[in-house]
């Protein structure tokens, strides 16, 4: 059961509070405090007690099914649906601080979540809080990298930070990203396909899968097998100066 559709609170308002509860949030509250209120009741004792037994790793798995439907609405472009599940990803934050408020040695709430947000979007945007001049959306993406490695000096290689259990595909367009930043991929390295428009390109992955799927093959190990080795050669080029390399022999058809 997700937290989400936890029949104890109905979509159209918070469930009952235990009998020690306040009836209702301040008048001066706003939706925000009022969601962040039903959470704590719905864990505290008297409360709901699948909630009370939940956990931060318990909890991954309905994050990760709530990010993906809210994509999945996203990308349908509904409204209503976008709305209904940025809620629910909403409320997964909001459960998670939650339990960390209630953990001794993470001891934080939403309250400090927002700050540290607050604070790391101020940092990285000295072109709006500060005086640095970046006036295009390209500026700004050449110079985002390097505010981050300001505020992450420990981090030694351009692929630090990204996540490996990404989809495939997605990890894949992460790591070409870092391998083009430090010249060991062209920004513009030729593949010998004319694909120039997404509903090209659709039916030609679909058709790898499908070839794939045919010959008993992973498409998904696959690829991550061959991210491995473009992730080796990446670390490889920044400690040996490869040199400005035009595919890294990764990309192209098999010979």
């Amino acid at each position: 059961m997700s937290p989400t559709e936890n029949p104890t609170v109905p979509a159209s308002a918070p469930a009952s509070a235990p009998a020690s509860a306040p009836a209702s949030a301040p008048a001066s509250a706003s939706n925000l405090d009022e969601l962040v209120r039903v959470v704590a009741l719905l864990r505290a004792p008297g409360g709901c007690p699948w909630d009370a037994e939940q956990t931060h790793e318990s909890l991954v798995q309905y994050l990760t099914e709530e990010t993906h439907e809210l994509i999945e609405a996203i990308e349908s472009g509904s409204r209503d649906e976008m709305l209904e599940e940025l809620g629910d990803v909403l409320y997964q934050v909001v459960f998670h601080a939650d339990l960390a408020a209630h953990t001794a040695g993470e001891d934080f709430d939403i309250h400090d979540v927002a700050a540290h947000m607050t604070a790391k979007m101020v940092g990285r945007h000295p072109h709006v809080f500060g005086d640095l001049n970046l006036e295009t959306a390209d500026d700004v993406a050449l110079a985002w990298d390097d505010f981050k490695a300001a505020e992450k000096p420990s981090r030694t290689s351009v692929l630090d930070g990204i996540p490996q259990g990404m989809p495939a595909l997605a990890l894949a367009d992460k790591v070409l990203g870092r391998a083009q930043k430090i010249g060991l991929l062209g920004t513009e390295a030729a593949f010998p396909l004319p694909i120039e428009t997404e509903d090209q390109l659709g039916p030609l992955l679909l058709a790898i899968v499908s070839a794939a799927k045919s010959q008993g093959l992973d498409s998904e190990r696959a690829l991550r097998t061959a991210l491995r080795g473009l992730q080796d050669e990446i670390r490889e080029a920044e400690t040996t100066d490869a040199g400005d390399v035009a595919d890294a022999g990764i990309i192209g058809l098999p010979g």
